[in-house]
């Protein structure tokens, strides 16, 4: 009887070990796996490019409006062997300014036209990468938890990264960087107000966790609006324009990247400030769902706001550094070179032209655009940051 209960234990015990292994190469591996294969690069060889471009983009300080890397099991300080972004990455592409969406749901089988929100792929994400319980049945927990991640992030960083809330924040940082320092500034952004769950109070808690950016919309419809790629794709309901009024009195910026047509007609009725689409391309070049009309582009510049230039196919209709210059070149020509910047969507899940330390050969597009110097400073960062700057001055929790 011994020996066969000694036998049963190591038959136990040699199952649990299976399970185990089983569920280190599900939790452990399959993330990865995911994150490897949805964050990728498109497009072939990249040209060359000339010593103007290089001492050009080593002068740069560059902001990005849109950047998805808080959603994987990656480190940020550490140079990854997958995905667009991490801090040696940015420092090599001279990247000043960052800011770090956090995703919270998106549907399964989603696609450009018409989804709705009854399921969701992040769900299990969070729990195959070991987010706590409280993030698996909440989007605002979601939100936070990204938020803690990149916290703790700016602590693991050694003074490198710095979560940015104010505008003196701003401010002091843009002078540090003329002075010399390196060190990258962090903003942190949602993509897509459902992370709100429909109650006001949550937005005060995203803002007092140092939120600054809010995208309306993401791939549905929610209690905010309707999405471009919804099934109703309708307008700012009443609970939205209460967010959008909210979001006016503390200084949070309005980002209508993903949004309906009618949601951002009725955003920008209300908005007393600049506005941005912060990722995505423009229907004059690339006339699908993903991409704002030259009437919206136009009423956008009207704020004073923005649209972030994406770098991946949808967002172009081509796969190239070329491709992506020929859509700036497109708004800076219809509503001016100060509306127009970078919105790469890295680590989005999506493929892209080039990762955070490819952004020289941006930069040489620009110039084979035939963009001064000048203007090449504008669309790689001093719009964005006047955009920013001038949001974070405006609200009551601004200093």
């Amino acid at each position: 009887m011994a020996r066969r209960e000694g036998v049963g234990h190591k038959v136990l015990a040699a199952a649990v070990a299976a399970v185990m292994v089983a569920a280190l190469a599900v939790f452990g591996v399959l993330p990865t796996m995911v994150g490897r294969n949805m964050n990728g690069h498109i497009g072939g060889r990249l040209a060359p490019v000339s010593a103007e471009a290089t001492a050009l983009q080593a002068s740069l300080d560059i902001a990005d409006l849109h950047g998805d890397a808080l959603l994987w099991d990656r480190s940020l300080v550490r140079r990854g062997s997958w995905g667009h972004l991490d801090m040696p990455r940015m420092v090599e592409g001279r990247i000043a300014v960052e800011i770090f969406t956090t995703v919270t749901k998106v549907p399964r089988d989603m696609n450009i036209e018409s989804n709705s929100g009854d399921s969701d792929n992040i769900t299990l994400l969070a729990m195959l990468q070991g987010w706590p319980p409280r993030t698996w049945s909440s989007l605002t927990e979601r939100a936070l938890y990204q938020a803690d991640k990149l916290r703790d992030a700016e602590a693991d960083s050694e003074g490198g990264l710095r979560l940015i809330t104010t505008a003196a924040d701003l401010d002091a940082h843009m002078r540090a960087r003329r002075e010399g320092s390196i060190v990258i500034g962090a903003f942190l952004g949602i993509e897509g107000a459902h992370a709100l769950e429909g109650a006001l109070e949550n937005l005060d808690r995203l803002y007092d966790a140092g939120f600054r950016m809010v995208g309306l919309a993401h791939f549905f419809d929610n209690r905010v609006g309707g999405s471009a790629h919804g099934a109703e794709k309708a307008g700012l309901t009443s609970f939205g324009a209460d967010v959008v009024e909210r979001m006016d009195s503390l200084g949070m910026l309005v980002d209508l990247a993903h949004s309906s047509e009618a949601l951002i007609d009725d955003a920008l009725a209300r908005v007393n400030g600049p506005v941005v689409v912060s990722h995505g391309g423009v229907a004059g070049v690339c006339d699908n769902a993903r991409n704002v009309t030259d009437e919206h582009v136009l009423a956008i510049a009207t704020t004073g706001g923005m649209i972030g230039i994406g770098l991946w196919e949808t967002a172009l209709c081509g796969d190239s550094p070329a491709a992506w210059a020929r859509s700036v070149r497109y708004v800076a020509d219809l509503a001016g070179v100060d509306h127009v910047g970078l919105g790469s969507d890295w680590d989005g899940a999506v493929a892209t032209v080039v990762d955070a330390s490819g952004t020289v050969y941006l930069v040489q597009a620009l110039l084979d655009e035939g963009f001064s110097e000048d203007e090449v400073r504008k669309i790689m960062g001093e719009n964005a940051v006047r955009v920013l700057r001038e949001v974070l001055g405006g609200g009551v929790g601004a200093p």
